[in-house]
């Protein structure tokens, strides 16, 4: 009688608690990079969706100009007696001729082309305000090398390896001699401008626009080839490289792409000079005739090594500025024909050099990227 009044404990025992805790360990470490790779897929759309919009404004500005638009617009008029590659203050790029046609209309009435765009009359304006559309959200870094607010992930094709053709991309300095430094006496109006008629190789088979990482801030840091901000500066120089050999420029090319990959892990961006930390740092600034702010070139392929053939200035048509992301295994890129496709890492070279010139006469399959 006294045992059928005694009370049970109810409860967990040490082992029982411990499988419990031990089955939820095992379901997170399951979900964890299930929810990881969703929040990536999340934005890995929404950046196909700000190249999308990019696109259209492309197509817009091809639609009241009849051309497209030029990596500098205004070199004449940006105060510099002699705008050149290095030292021009900054003439307005691409991105605020597309302004009018991407509901920026605002941006693009302030935008002042008798000044560059890191003069008082465009940088309070213009230059320092944030752009949605330009900012890839798997970027890691919140605020840009420059101004916080003024940076892209956003670049020009400015075209394949010089070494065969300079300047034989989409997005391309108004120039008529096509050497590194800008023929500044080329730039008046209309003068080398690239319409839809120049892509003979296609606007589905030609990258007019993809992503590239930002630089990592003002100064002179170093930067090891194994950090994780590798992919944000440009390293060497590698070598020097030749312009417009034409077809001869192939093995030219390659021995520089070989270069840059062969370079060890110790190498950094120690001794250098102004390293290509200031890249993306403003959407609405060209920087002359260099790939430093908006544009860059089809030489490494996509997340390679960026490296320079010159010692300085960094960005020069001639050097491998390479598109990057943080998307796993690959970039996203806005062909000329408005689509966007996303290119994987493993791609060839001779496919991304394909890919990067608007008439080198190649054929590039759908299935070979």
């Amino acid at each position: 009688m006294r045992d059928s009044h005694r009370m049970r404990r109810v409860g967990f025992t040490l082992i029982e608690l411990l499988v419990v805790i031990a089955i939820i360990a095992v379901l997170i470490a399951l979900l964890l990079p299930a929810v990881q790779a969703a929040r990536e897929a999340a934005r890995r759309a929404q950046c196909v969706n700000n190249l999308k919009q990019i696109g259209l404004g492309l197509h817009n500005y091809i639609s009241e100009q009849n051309c497209l638009p030029p990596l500098a617009g205004n070199m004449w008029s940006t105060g510099s007696a002699t705008p050149n590659a290095s030292t021009g203050p900054w003439p307005l790029g691409w991105a605020v001729a597309l302004m009018p046609m991407m509901e920026q209309q605002q941006l693009a009435n302030a935008a002042n082309y008798s000044f560059g765009a890191n003069a008082v009359q465009n940088s309070l304006t213009v230059s320092r305000a944030k752009v949605a559309t330009f900012i890839c959200p798997s970027e890691s870094i919140s605020q840009g090398p420059w101004v916080s607010t003024s940076w892209t992930n956003y670049r020009g094709n400015a075209g394949g390896p010089a070494s065969m053709a300079t300047w034989d991309g989409v997005i391309v300095m108004m120039q008529g001699d096509g050497n590194t430094t800008p023929n500044v006496g080329t730039y008046t109006a209309g003068t080398g401008t690239v319409g839809l008629q120049s892509l003979t190789d296609g606007t589905s088979n030609t990258v007019a626009f993809s992503e590239a990482l930002v630089g990592i801030g003002p100064g002179d840091q170093t930067i090891l080839i194994s950090s994780s901000n590798a992919k944000r500066v440009a390293f060497g120089p590698v070598g020097a490289v030749s312009a417009n050999m034409g077809p001869g420029g192939n093995a030219n090319a390659l021995q520089f792409v070989q270069a840059c990959r062969n370079l060890p892990g110790t190498t950094s961006t120690a001794g250098q000079t102004n390293n290509s930390w200031i890249a993306g740092a403003v959407w609405a600034g060209s920087h002359g005739g260099t790939l430093r702010f908006n544009a860059y070139t089809h030489v490494n392929t996509p997340n390679g090594m960026s490296c320079q053939a010159t010692a300085y200035p960094p960005g020069q048509i001639i050097d491998a500025i390479t598109a990057s992301s943080n998307h796993s295994g690959g970039v996203n890129a806005c062909m000329a024909d408005g689509s966007v496709r996303f290119i994987k890492d493993s791609i060839s070279i001779p496919t991304w050099w394909a890919l990067g010139t608007r008439a080198g006469g190649e054929v590039v399959s759908s299935d070979s990227y």
